[in-house]
């Protein structure tokens, strides 16, 4: 990942400085498979002191499409605002987007792989090492925590969606600190993001976080945005 979009996510710079990095990420890494690492790859460092080398141009830590990194293009977007972009990103590498193309992805559409040919490669879209790989879990806390946008907190529970602007909205049930809770998410304006109100069981809350205290088992909370 670009130094200065990880600097973002890390919380060492500021969103705006963030900008160029991910215009330059879009331009250059991004594909119609996923995000590469690198652009160009290397084709001649010693391995020694690079080792991404070991590998052809194009595939794993060359220029390669490492699918363990995916999501962290997806929260980057996020927390720019970008909802659009960021889910275009995440649908890049979902295994069931590739149901009408397995012919290219080679390998089975319900399972997250390691790494994708990149367009440097002749096998460009052609994915490799299935089974082996963290992505499932970045992919479901990107999805759960930064799309859908709820994620526990030590005051509260945020609801902070940033979801595509063709999205009406969504429904989800979550658990958080033994309790379940029911979650509505209404998007009447077709925006990304944004909470224009938001309540727990009809009653208001300021902001985006619901504290822990207003939180009971069977609670419902719903937002709209805009």
């Amino acid at each position: 990942m670009n130094t200065q979009v990880w600097a973002v996510m890390s919380g060492a710079a500021t969103p705006a400085q963030a900008t160029p990095a991910l215009k330059t990420m879009k331009e250059r890494r991004a594909t119609p498979f996923g995000v590469a690492l690198c652009d160009p790859p290397f084709i001649k460092a010693d391995p020694e002191i690079m080792k991404a080398t070991l590998f052809n141009a194009g595939i794993k830590e060359n220029a390669g499409i490492f699918s363990h990194t995916q999501s962290w293009g997806v929260i980057a977007e996020i927390m720019q605002g970008n909802g659009d972009q960021a889910y275009d990103y995440y649908r890049a590498f979902m295994p069931s987007a590739y149901n009408d193309r397995a012919e290219i992805r080679q390998v089975e559409p319900y399972v997250h792989c390691q790494t994708t040919y990149s367009k440097y490669n002749v096998n460009f879209g052609a994915s490799r090492v299935p089974w082996l790989s963290g992505t499932a879990s970045w992919a479901y806390y990107s999805a759960t925590h930064w799309v859908l946008g709820v994620r526990p907190e030590i005051e509260g529970l945020r609801i902070a969606p940033c979801i595509p602007k063709v999205w009406p909205g969504f429904r989800m049930t979550r658990t958080f600190r033994g309790k379940k809770v029911k979650i509505e998410v209404q998007n009447p304006n077709g925006v990304n993001k944004g909470i224009k109100s938001l309540t727990i069981d009809g009653q208001p809350v300021e902001g985006e976080v619901v504290p822990t205290e207003k939180i009971k088992h069977n609670s419902k909370i719903v937002a709209i945005l805009g």
